[in-house]
């Protein structure tokens, strides 16, 4: 099981991955198959790259690349193909200048963050090939989610089956794969090889957890979550069936465990994908930009990430203290940029505009906006990425400042709800303790104008995020959620703030998804809508 992580659009370098997984399978583990995730050649999700001729037309010099390369060992692989039908999602068994099988993908998943009708048509019929002695038959992804493909093969005289995913993660996947397979090997009768892709693209991460599900619906291997490699798996073959011997069985982390690792392997392929240098982030001595900056130096290492503390006149002595025990505990190099000039530099260009106008929040926006400055000023210098620091929570509802603390290139929490920040930032704790006691134990404050909270302008956060979880992520209606015990006044507001802000969401950056019901690739809204509930 060949768990890697691919660049998307990269064909040759993918390639040149297959080729050097396929020898090592061979020589160090003496495998007679190997089998890739989906789409591998392309990376997943390609998606408009397949409308790019050019793009398409290196698929077929590289397959015959991957013919002449390969010897020893039969690969399984993805890639997409051209037929007279149209564009298809396919899986390839090739090896010793052959190119033995093809399977066209059945299932084409047009729902939450995949696209694939916009793109490919489905295949109908199964494919059996012969390895070592045995049948193998092929599927891809949400082939084995769904009744009929694992029938099929199984018919047409598969003894195994193997099954090329790029299965994006969100909490919880785990057990529903596990599930997912069992079901259908109660259909086919016979063991299933899942094979997942890993790493991040753009806001999916692919964790892997790559598996192996006997005749019987045993588990019998299971390889760890964000770790790359090549994961083996013996099979001991009769004629009457292929039975996989007992194996690893790596359990899944905890919950918070594994959001927390979902959430570095995003930020580092992001950063490492991208090309950049490093990263850069306001720290604020708020848990937010600490369980940020926590990510950041566990995803990239401490002399990748630069840390500032931008304080204002409203900043307590406590928040700096705080933040640069952070940026110490966490060895990483940082700088203090007092925003108080420019702020005043602002307020006295806008006086002849402003004058005898209340303060409100067009001066708490100007403070983040300040910040904003500086931080993409030392991203143009350096070259390294700004991080944003908001929250699933605060994008929800629009607590957050355009072109402010939204200013930036990528956004590591933003699918993370406040209550689970601080879980995950005490889980963090726990493996070293880097965020000081004080961070959880003070009441949240943007620290914006005097003696602010964030409960000045939100609900307790435990009773926004029940009713975010309820109306954004499970899409219960105003109504459901006063039925099930939500103030009705409170409900109504959050729901209308939601609807409010997603002009804001449209201009924020990508960020890593870790439910599944994420804002923007799952959740996507008009702006202009009469839609009130």
């Amino acid at each position: 099981m060949a768990q890697l992580d691919f660049l998307v659009g990269d064909i040759p370098g993918n390639a040149g991955k297959v080729i050097a997984a396929a020898q090592e399978a061979r020589e160090r583990l003496a495998a007679d198959l190997i089998v890739f995730p989906e789409l591998t050649l392309t990376g997943y999700p390609p998606e408009d790259l397949l409308l790019r001729p050019g793009f398409i037309q290196q698929i077929e010099p590289t397959l015959q690349r991957l013919c002449r390369e390969i010897h020893g060992i039969v690969a399984v692989l993805g890639c997409p193909l051209p037929t007279p039908e149209g564009l298809r999602n396919a899986a390839v068994a090739l090896a010793d200048g052959q190119l033995r099988a093809t399977y066209y993908k059945q299932l084409l998943p047009n729902y939450s963050v995949f696209d694939e009708k916009r793109y490919f048509v489905p295949g109908a019929d199964p494919t059996v090939f012969e390895v070592a002695g045995v049948r193998v038959g092929m599927t891809v992804c949400e082939d084995v989610w769904l009744p009929g493909p694992v029938a099929q093969a199984a018919a047409a005289g598969a003894q195994l089956l193997v099954n090329l995913n790029a299965s994006p993660y969100h909490a919880g996947k785990g057990d529903q794969r596990v599930a997912v397979l069992r079901q259908r090997v109660q259909e086919g009768g016979i063991p299933i090889v899942y094979v997942n892709l890993l790493g991040g693209q753009d806001e999916l991460v692919f964790d892997g957890g790559s598996l192996v599900v006997s005749a019987d619906g045993a588990l019998t291997h299971q390889a760890p979550l964000f770790e790359a490699g090549l994961y083996p798996v013996d099979f001991q073959a009769s004629a009457r069936a292929v039975t996989p011997m007992p194996g690893e069985v790596v359990a899944e982390p905890i919950l918070e465990e594994g959001i927390y690792r979902a959430l570095v392997l995003g930020v580092r392929d992001y950063v490492e994908k991208n090309g950049f240098p490093g990263v850069v982030l306001g720290l604020s001595g708020g848990i937010d930009s600490a369980l940020t900056l926590a990510i950041a130096v566990d995803a990239l290492g401490p002399e990748r990430v630069e840390a500032v503390l931008l304080p204002s006149r409203y900043t307590a002595d406590m928040s700096n203290t705080d933040a640069e025990a952070e940026a110490q505990a966490l060895g990483v190099r940082y700088h203090v940029l007092p925003i108080e000039p420019a702020f005043l530099a602002f307020l006295q260009i806008l006086e002849p505009l402003i004058a005898g106008l209340p303060s409100d929040t067009t001066e708490e926006n100007l403070q983040a906006r300040c910040r904003g400055v500086l931080l993409m000023a030392i991203s143009n210098k350096t070259g390294k990425l700004v991080l944003t620091t908001g929250n699933k929570s605060e994008t929800a509802v629009g607590y957050s400042t355009l072109y402010g603390d939204m200013a930036g290139g990528f956004a590591p929490i933003k699918d993370v709800l406040k209550t689970m920040v601080y879980r995950l930032a005490a889980w963090r704790n726990r493996q070293s303790p880097v965020i000081p006691q004080r961070v959880f134990d003070r009441p949240p404050s943007a620290e914006l104008r005097p003696d602010q909270t964030d409960q000045d302008s939100l609900p307790p956060y435990e009773v926004l995020d029940a009713i975010l979880h309820g109306y954004v992520e499970e899409d219960r209606s105003v109504e459901e959620l006063i039925a099930a015990g939500f103030d009705q006044a409170t409900v109504e507001r959050v729901a209308r703030l939601v609807i409010l802000n997603e002009y804001k969401r449209r201009q924020a950056a990508p960020g890593v998804r870790i439910t599944p019901r994420a804002f923007g690739r799952d959740r996507r809204y008009p702006i202009t809508s009469g839609f009130r509930r």
